[in-house]
């Protein structure tokens, strides 16, 4: 089973819109920040990757369902989890909690991209090594 990972979030004034709510774009923000913790906890990073992996997991599908606004001073438990490997893309999951309230639910699908000498990247197998590091 695939680790998850929950990042607190406090919403700043400056994350509402004029109606007081959080603005959507938000919570992309967090979900990214879920996932990068969940990579630093397997002792991973973006440098990381390309470094051990030579590769990045670029954002191929993302998106997301509003279930309760979230405001001003709200602390926000930001959970991503892994729900679906595929030989070349994995998806994640996200939920976003105030307390025992759902807020958002979300998903983001990363390819494995490898990077080329001419900067450039094109995409391969997800390495066994990396889905083991993400599941144990």
């Amino acid at each position: 089973m695939a680790k998850s990972f929950i990042r607190e979030a406090v919403v700043e004034f400056g994350d509402c819109d004029e109606a007081g709510i959080v603005f959507y774009p938000k919570y992309f923000y967090w979900f990214d920040c879920a996932f990068q913790g969940l990579l630093r906890r397997c002792d991973l990073s973006q440098r990381g990757l390309r470094a051990r992996f030579g590769a990045v997991t670029p954002i191929v599908d993302a998106g997301a369902r509003f279930r309760s606004p979230a405001s001003y001073d709200d602390v926000l438990a930001v959970t991503a989890s892994i729900e679906l490997w595929e030989e070349r893309r994995f998806r994640l999951r996200y939920e976003a909690r105030c307390g025992d309230r759902l807020v958002a639910e979300g998903h983001e699908v990363r390819a494995w991209a490898v990077l080329k000498s001419d900067g450039g990247i094109e995409g391969g197998a997800i390495p066994a090594e990396f889905r083991t590091l993400l599941e144990s």
